[in-house]
């Protein structure tokens, strides 16, 4: 199996996992002498086997990711340590920019001028610069992924 298809049986597992917590939510009580639409018990055992399938599905997505090269002496599990504080930094940014560069309109020369405390243009460079780092790092991570077998 490849590592993508792998990621992709995690994700699917992960949402049926978070449905399978809403139908217990929902089945949890009833009216006396009612019956619930699902039997919990039988959720709850199916709860345990996708558990059990995530458990080894997330040890060998990680045994998978620190054994592989991505090049540069650098294991994937570095690259995605990598890519999830680029992620962070740019969000951080871009919120900032759209502060620093909000307009405040005067209507009268009395009014308090507000002026960003950074220069917006040069930032955003950074910011340009940071997200094409992202993009290529992307594209290494999605080829090791489609093209690296499962551990």
């Amino acid at each position: 199996m490849k590592l993508a298809n792998a990621l992709s049986q995690r994700s699917e597992l992960q949402t049926r996992i978070r449905q399978l917590e809403d139908r217990l939510n929902n089945n949890a009580l009833v009216q006396e002498g009612e019956r619930p639409a699902e039997d919990p018990m039988e959720l709850l055992k199916e709860l345990d086997r996708d558990y059990v399938r995530l458990e080894e599905l997330i040890s060998a997505i990680n045994r998978t990711n620190n054994s592989t090269q991505a090049g540069e002496g650098a294991a994937l599990s570095d690259l995605l340590a990598k890519r999830d504080c680029l992620k962070g930094k740019l969000s951080i940014l871009r919120g900032f920019l759209d502060s620093a560069s909000t307009l405040v309109r005067r209507h009268s020369v009395s009014e308090i001028k507000i002026r960003s405390t950074v220069d917006v243009r040069r930032l955003q460079k950074q910011v340009d610069g940071l997200s094409k780092d992202l993009r290529e790092l992307e594209e290494a991570i999605q080829e090791k992924n489609w093209t690296t077998e499962l551990l």
